[in-house]
């Protein structure tokens, strides 16, 4: 699913941080997580692994696709259609409701279509994940970890191949974080997904076929 190799990356004007990986891959179906310290390049790998940011070199295909040879719009659009990605920042539109926050993709995008299936699987989501009675409530008026179960939801609905979380559990109470955890392996053993996650909770670490060091990358 992931394969990754030769990567070189770096941001304009920070000399300081240099991303480098020889190496690195994630299998069809596989549940990877990924642990390092902050700053060392984590949530950069995702993004470019999502191709919302392009590396300086090195090849990156994701389900067989060459990412680093497509340009912008089209490395959009197969994150769009492809990729469900949890944001750390989780990225909510304040002046939307959850339920427009959770289909707001479908809504600016032609690649997606918002028909009433996509309507049904959001309702289902928000109901799987505690939120089924909240979904005309602001972001403002959600604690943190139901801002977190709205993004996850978000990043669900399409259905993707390959899902990439940014410590999508890191603000929940213990049995929020084991929902939501099987809610994304869920997935995975539905759709033949891959899920590609960085985490600092180390109590979840025994759930995934694989850690990764990222140091060791």
């Amino acid at each position: 699913m992931i394969e990754v190799n030769n990567l070189l990356f770096s941001y304009p004007k920070d000399n300081r941080f240099i991303l480098k990986i020889k190496e690195f891959h994630v299998e069809a179906g596989e549940k990877v997580a990924i642990i390092g310290p902050s700053g060392s390049g984590k949530t950069s790998l995702l993004k470019i692994i999502a191709g919302i940011i392009h590396p300086d070199s090195g090849t990156v295909h994701v389900g067989g696709t060459a990412l680093h040879e497509l340009d912008d719009p089209a490395r959009r659009n197969f994150r769009i259609t492809r990729i469900g990605f949890v944001f750390q920042e989780l990225e909510l539109l304040e002046y939307l409701n959850v339920l427009d926050n959770i289909v707001h993709t479908y809504r600016i995008n032609p690649v997606l279509t918002l028909n009433r299936q996509a309507r049904v699987r959001a309702h289902q989501l928000a109901c799987e994940l505690g939120l089924g009675d909240k979904l005309g409530r602001m972001p403002s008026e959600l604690s943190q970890g139901e801002r977190q179960r709205a993004a996850v939801c978000r990043a669900l609905l399409p259905s993707p191949g390959l899902i990439l979380a940014d410590e999508a559990t890191g603000n929940l109470d213990p049995a929020n974080k084991a929902h939501i955890l099987d809610l994304l392996f869920l997935a995975v053993q539905q759709g033949n997904t891959s899920l590609l996650a960085v985490t600092h909770d180390h109590e979840l670490l025994p759930r995934f076929d694989r850690v990764v060091d990222f140091l060791s990358l």
